[in-house]
C-alpha cells in the first residue's frame, strides 16, 4: 500500500507539472479534444448539440483553469492532461465521451466552488448517487467499486429507489470494451494509464446488477451484467482474462498482466459466482469455474504462515488483510454446499478457503516472532543490525550501552531478514539490543540480544 501511494502521488506531481497544452504532443500525435469530437460529430457518432455541449464543455474548463492558482489549477490541469492524452492516442470514442466530459464537469465545479482535499477523500454531488474519490494531481474521478458497492449496499438494505437510480447513472456511463461494456477508469494509477479497468470492480457491478434484474425483474439489468462479461473472457490490456494450466487468473488492473493481487482476483470469482447463481447464465458458469480452479490453486501461496501476501511481492496492509479474509469467507460459504471439486495440494476442494480464511483471522491475533541475528558490527559505520521476522511489522530497536541509551531506530519493515540503520561508534564495545516488534494488528512482542562493536579479526600473516 504504502508503494502504491507514494507511486500515485509521484505519478500526481509528474502530471501537475505538465502545462497545458503539452500533454497531448507528449502522450501522442492524434487529435486534439476539439478535433476529436469534431471527428465524431461528422461520422455521425455524436449529434450536432451534444458536438456543441461537449466542446463547450472543454472550453469553459480552459478558461477556469486560466483563473485557477495553485492546488486547484493542477487538480483541473490534471484532469485536462488525462482528457487530452486520450484524445492524442485515438481513443476518445462515443461511448467514453460522457464519462470523460462528467469527469470533467464535475472538476471544473469543485475546483472552482468546492474545498480543498486530502488523498482518497470521497465526495458526491447533489441529485447523483455516484461516488467520486480524490486523486492529488488527477482531481476526483469517478470510483466505480466504491459505486458498486454502494449498490450492492442499497440492494440489502432495500432501498429499491436509490438502486435504480445508481445503476441507471452507471449505465448511462459505459463504454465499449473487450467485445461488451465496461466501467473504465480515466486516470493514471500506480503506472496505468487511462483509460483501464479491474476486475475487481467489475466483479462488483456484476453482483449488483445481477441482485437488480432478479428482484426487480428488470431484464436490462440482467442484459447490461451479460455484456459485461467481456473482459472475463479478453486479455489484457483490453481485459482481464490470464489463462493459465488450471484455469483463468482475472486481473485487478488490465493495464497490469503480471501483477497477480488476491483480493482482486477473489472478488472478480466471487462476482462471476453470484451472478452465474442468480441467473443462470452458463457462460457466467464457465468463467467462474475456470477462475474458482485457479484460485484454489494461488490462494495457498498467499498464506506467509503468519500474514496475507498482497500480490506476489508484498504483504498486505491491515485493510487488505481484512478484506481479503472477507473475501475467503465469502467463497468458503458460496461454494462449501456445492459439487466437489479437483483435489489442489494437501487441503482439497472448498476447505482452501474456509481454512486460509481461517488462518488469516487468526494471524490477527498472533504476535509477529522477532529475533536478533546480528552480533558482531564495525566500527564507525553505517552499520544494518539484522533480524529475523514473522511479518510485517513496526519495529523499534533499542541499543543500550550499560544503563545508558546510545541508539534508537524505528521503522516498518516486512517479513525476513530486515536490517535496521545502527551508526556504530568509533570505539567498540559491547553493547545490548532490544527489538520490539508492533504488528498491523497491534500485537507486540521483543527480543534481546547481545551486540559486540569491534574491528574485523586480521587476516593470518597481514601487516600491521
Amino acid at each position: 500500500m504504502r508503494a502504491r501511494l507514494l507511486a500515485a502521488l509521484l505519478i500526481a506531481a509528474t502530471v501537475s507539472a505538465l502545462p497545458l497544452g503539452r500533454s497531448s504532443a507528449a502522450a501522442g500525435s492524434g487529435p486534439s479534444v476539439p478535433a476529436a469530437l469534431a471527428g465524431l460529430e461528422r461520422a455521425g457518432q455524436l449529434n450536432e448539440a451534444h458536438y456543441a455541449n461537449y466542446r463547450s464543455q472543454y472550453l469553459a474548463a480552459r478558461r477556469s483553469l486560466g483563473r485557477l492558482t495553485g492546488t486547484r489549477a493542477a487538480e483541473l490541469r490534471g484532469v485536462l492532461a488525462n482528457l487530452e492524452a486520450i484524445a492524442a492516442h485515438g481513443q476518445l470514442t462515443a461511448s467514453r465521451v460522457p464519462l470523460l466530459f462528467l469527469t470533467l464537469e464535475r472538476n471544473r465545479q469543485w475546483w472552482t466552488t468546492g474545498p480543498l482535499l486530502a488523498y482518497g477523500h470521497r465526495v458526491s454531488f447533489p441529485g447523483s448517487l455516484l461516488v467520486w474519490e480524490y486523486y492529488p494531481g488527477q482531481g476526483i474521478e469517478l470510483q466505480w467499486l466504491g459505486t458498486f458497492g454502494e449498490a450492492n449496499s442499497y440492494y440489502f438494505s432495500k432501498q429499491w429507489s436509490k438502486l435504480r437510480t445508481v445503476l441507471g447513472e452507471a449505465l448511462s456511463l459505459v463504454s465499449r470494451r473487450a467485445g461488451g461494456i465496461a466501467w473504465e477508469y480515466m486516470f493514471r494509477f500506480d503506472g496505468g494509464a487511462p483509460p483501464w479497468t479491474s476486475g475487481l470492480s467489475q466483479g462488483t457491478a456484476l453482483q449488483a446488477l445481477a441482485r437488480a434484474g432478479t428482484h426487480l425483474k428488470d431484464p436490462a439489468y440482467l442484459s447490461a451484467a451479460r455484456e459485461a462479461l467481456g473482459i472475463f473472457r479478453t486479455a489484457p490490456p483490453e481485459g482481464v482474462r490470464i489463462p493459465t494450466s488450471l484455469g483463468t487468473h482475472y486481473l485487478e488492473y488490465s493495464f497490469a498482466p503480471r501483477e497477480r493481487i488476491l483480493n482482486g482476483f477473489l472478488q472478480a470469482v466471487i462476482g462471476l459466482y453470484d451472478y452465474s447463481q442468480l441467473t443462470g447464465d452458463t457462460l457466467g458458469e464457465q468463467l467462474f469455474e475456470a477462475g474458482d480452479a485457479e484460485a484454489r490453486a494461488e490462494v495457498p501461496h498467499y498464506d506467509t504462515g503468519a500474514w496475507s501476501m498482497y500480490d506476489q511481492h508484498s504483504e498486505s496492509d491491515l485493510n487488505y488483510h481484512e478484506l481479503v479474509t472477507t473475501f475467503l469467507q465469502n467463497l468458503c460459504e458460496r461454494t462449501r454446499h456445492g459439487p466437489p471439486l479437483r483435489a489442489t495440494g494437501p487441503i482439497a476442494g472448498d476447505q482452501i478457503y474456509c481454512a486460509t480464511a481461517q488462518h488469516f483471522h487468526e494471524y490477527m491475533h498472533q504476535k509477529p516472532v522477532i529475533s536478533l541475528l546480528s552480533h558482531t558490527l564495525a566500527p564507525g559505520t553505517r552499520a544494518g543490525v539484522r533480524m529475523s521476522l514473522s511479518k510485517v511489522s513496526s519495529v523499534t530497536m533499542t541499543v543500550r550501552r550499560g544503563s545508558s541509551v546510545v541508539w534508537t531506530n524505528t521503522a516498518t519493515v516486512e517479513r525476513g531478514t530486515p536490517r535496521l540503520l545502527w551508526i556504530t561508534p568509533r570505539g567498540g564495545g559491547s553493547y545490548s539490543v532490544t527489538l520490539r516488534a508492533v504488528d498491523l494488528a497491534g500485537n507486540a512482542a521483543s527480543t534481546n540480544g547481545e551486540v559486540t562493536v569491534a574491528p574485523p579479526p586480521r587476516k593470518p600473516g597481514a601487516h600491521a
